[in-house]
């Protein structure tokens, strides 16, 4: 995975927003690649901090090719992460038609890995 900071949104004086462009390859039961946008701020306390982000996924889910949509919705109070990341509803094209589904990310020694709990729909 990869994230390139891009310069942040003018904050007039509120917290600022920082924007990241995103470029991850996945291998398993997904093999392919996405491209992403981030954005993120943190909060007046430490340890807080919120992101959404959208990334469109290539590849092929268990031998069935095609394209598909990723939504993020994280935050952080006071250290307690939160994150919810969800297949965006229809956005399945190819063999992928009908995709669903939710994905997490852990974390371990800097290293990112997925879990994908996903339904498709019956091959035509």
């Amino acid at each position: 995975m990869k994230l390139s900071p891009r310069a942040p949104e003018d904050s007039s004086g509120g917290p600022t927003v920082g924007r990241m462009l995103i470029d991850k390859q996945f291998h398993g039961d997904l093999e392919g690649a996405s491209k992403g946008q981030m954005l993120a701020a943190h909060g007046a306390v430490e340890g807080s901090a919120g992101y959404v982000a959208i990334e469109h996924v290539n590849g092929t889910l268990h031998g069935r090719s095609g394209t598909f949509v990723l939504q993020h919705s994280g935050t952080m109070t006071r250290g307690a992460p939160q994150l919810v990341i969800t297949v965006v509803p229809d956005s399945g094209t190819g063999q992928l038609v009908g995709l669903s589904g939710r994905m997490a990310i852990e974390i371990a020694n800097g290293e990112h890995s997925y879990e994908f709990e996903y339904t498709l729909a019956e091959a035509p």
